[in-house]
């Protein structure tokens, strides 16, 4: 808990002013609605959302499928990779039903129709999913929805699909998703740690990226905040469905909280 902190990172803490924090519904309104669908992103907005976030993938044939899983089994009912599907295959499966009865033949949605949902003000976070190779797919896209810095920013895990994003997509904003296991997670065999935040700087400020979006359980000090600041990076943390973690992440001045429950946790965060 934070009053729990020593002395000195609670005086930093003080230096750090309130201001208000955008909230990003994850995955749509996921939490009431069958997550990255039509009605979990029309809910999104409903429930006054800032932004929404997405997940992408490209299809067999080179064409983009909304979906976070690498396989369609939990919620679409196939257990098939996603890359294996064609877009029309992907649309075809019943992406509500696991949800609720009432969602049932919600289809997955096209990114086109997401992005012509965006009401004016608004913004969708798209999340790559795969490398690079589907950079020119995801421009064609914006192209024709006429899809630009004022309504889309493009996150990912993939440091090089960020890196391409800034060669083909320059005018629009991107977002490094790096996560952070719990304090009380053991490290699986073999895994790498997680980056320092002075690595994760200097590879953001080398690929220009507009900043960081990182897992809520990353453990960072008001003075990490201030060597991101400095940087010319914006912060970012996801996925947040605890009020007390939103507070702490809202007054170390991030930009956004991404959340499942985007109206919840906004009267959460209200004086």
């Amino acid at each position: 808990m934070l009053m729990r902190l020593p002395a000195l990172i609670l005086a930093a803490f003080a230096t750090l002013p309130v201001v208000a924090v955008e909230i990003v519904a994850h995955r749509g309104a996921s939490y009431d609605a069958p997550e990255n669908t039509l009605a979990a992103t029309r809910l999104a907005w409903e429930q006054g959302a800032d932004a929404v976030e997405t997940d992408i993938y490209l299809g067999r044939d080179g064409k983009i499928i909304v979906f976070h899983d690498k396989t369609a089994k939990r919620t679409g009912g196939r257990d098939v990779p996603i890359a294996d599907l064609t877009q029309a295959e992907a649309r075809a499966l019943d992406a509500g039903s696991w949800k609720a009865p009432q969602f049932k033949g919600e289809k997955v949605p096209l990114l086109e129709d997401q992005i012509a949902s965006i009401p004016a003000g608004k913004r969708l976070l798209v999340e790559i999913k795969v490398g690079p190779e589907i950079v020119p797919e995801l421009k064609r896209v914006f192209a024709a929805t006429g899809a630009s810095e004022r309504n889309i920013t493009v996150i990912s895990f993939n440091y090089d699909s960020l890196v391409e994003v800034r060669k083909q997509l320059p005018s629009l904003k991107t977002l490094w998703l790096v996560g952070h296991p719990a304090p009380d997670a053991k490290r699986a065999p073999g895994a790498k740690p997680p980056p320092t935040v002075a690595e994760m700087i200097r590879a953001a400020t080398a690929a220009r990226l507009a900043g960081l979006d990182l897992q809520h359980t990353w453990p960072l000090t008001p003075s990490d905040v201030q060597a991101i600041r400095a940087a010319g990076l914006e912060l970012h943390v996801w996925t947040v469905n605890d009020a007390a973690v939103a507070r702490r992440w809202r007054d170390l001045g991030v930009v956004s909280i991404t959340t499942d429950r985007p109206a919840w946790l906004r009267e959460q965060l209200r004086p």
